[in-house]
């Protein structure tokens, strides 16, 4: 597929900005002054649903659109996908994706890929975090890595098979001088049941992004053993694995697809509203708020990455399918 390149997002912004009121105008598709409907491919209390809702909220109250948010789930995300592939020409949908959905759609026989949609933008990037309950014993990713490889801790994540969770903890491993399979690691459909089953002392560590627990972080039930990032997250007390001697790092991040078969002015009415959008104090305020790194990045740049990252996810499921890969 062919993606039209665009100017940089600096280069726009100050048009975007002079015209911000006739944004919500030039969005309307084949019902003028429709939501923009914003999927979002797994369950509520999900790093997707967060993300989606706070971009929905954040559009609304920067007055740029009105807009919605609802959860597809099924198939890691792979419904949502199909899903929007089936809205040819309807600008009034976009799915909120990232690395997850990039990761599950080479992982799953004959799903769609990412490919097959237009590319809007990426978004956000934030860290993956180690968490433990706050009275748990274990006060150090060394003690929890040891427990681990003896097959006396579990360790949770959110995600599929080569969904962020999962890559983070096998790269951790990795990182440690550890395969990636030599301990138990249980799989959970999203954070809300990952939260759950850590509460509960089914599992005794998560890996798993920052935003999804910042209230739980917040009211003090959970403690962070290191995040994954370059750089720690405003907020928390907690090293970054680099810091305590792994050479590793590593992101998560989140963006937008739109069906295909969009016509130019479809898809520079959506460019345009996300620039406005990136542009407001609202989704600045918000970006803050969550502990997201602003990773805005829309057209050809844009489409180039998801090719790397299809690459990258693509490596990553022959990894997996090699034998004694079970991790």
């Amino acid at each position: 597929m062919t993606w039209r390149g665009r100017g940089t997002a600096a280069a726009r912004v100050a048009g975007v900005l002079v015209t911000l009121a006739t944004v919500a105008g030039c969005l309307a598709g084949p019902e003028p002054g429709a939501a923009l409907r914003v999927m979002v491919p797994n369950t509520a209390g999900s790093g997707y649903d967060v993300t989606g809702r706070t971009l929905v909220v954040s559009l609304r109250e920067a007055g740029i659109t009105d807009a919605e948010a609802f959860n597809l789930t099924g198939g890691s995300g792979t419904v949502a996908l199909s899903r929007l592939l089936h809205e040819r020409g309807n600008d009034r949908l976009v799915l909120l994706m990232g690395l997850g959905l990039v990761g599950s759609a080479q992982a799953t026989p004959r799903a769609p890929g990412v490919g097959d949609a237009e590319p809007l933008a990426r978004l956000v990037e934030e860290p993956e975090a180690l968490i433990v309950p706050t009275d748990s014993p274990l006060v150090s990713v060394e003690a929890l890595l040891a427990g681990w490889e003896a097959g006396d801790l579990t360790t949770g994540i959110g995600s599929h098979v080569g969904g962020p969770d999962h890559l983070a903890w096998r790269e951790a491993a990795r990182a440690a001088g550890l395969a990636p399979e030599a301990g138990p690691v249980a799989r959970y459909d999203g954070g809300g049941a990952l939260l759950g089953a850590l509460l509960n002392g089914d599992v005794d560590a998560i890996m798993t992004g920052v935003s999804e627990y910042r209230h739980a972080l917040a009211a003090g039930e959970l403690r962070v053993l290191a995040v994954t990032g370059a750089e720690r997250v405003p907020g928390l007390e907690a090293p970054t694995f680099r810091e305590l001697g792994y050479a590793w790092e590593f992101v998560n991040w989140r963006g937008l697809l739109a069906p295909p078969g969009l016509t130019d002015s479809q898809r520079e009415g959506l460019l345009d509203a996300l620039d406005a959008l990136h542009a407001s104090e609202e989704w600045q305020t918000a970006l803050r708020e969550n502990g997201w790194r602003d990773a805005y990045l829309t057209g050809e740049p844009f489409a180039r990455f998801l090719d790397e990252e299809n690459e990258r996810a693509s490596r990553q499921a022959a990894d997996d399918d090699r034998p004694g890969r079970t991790g």
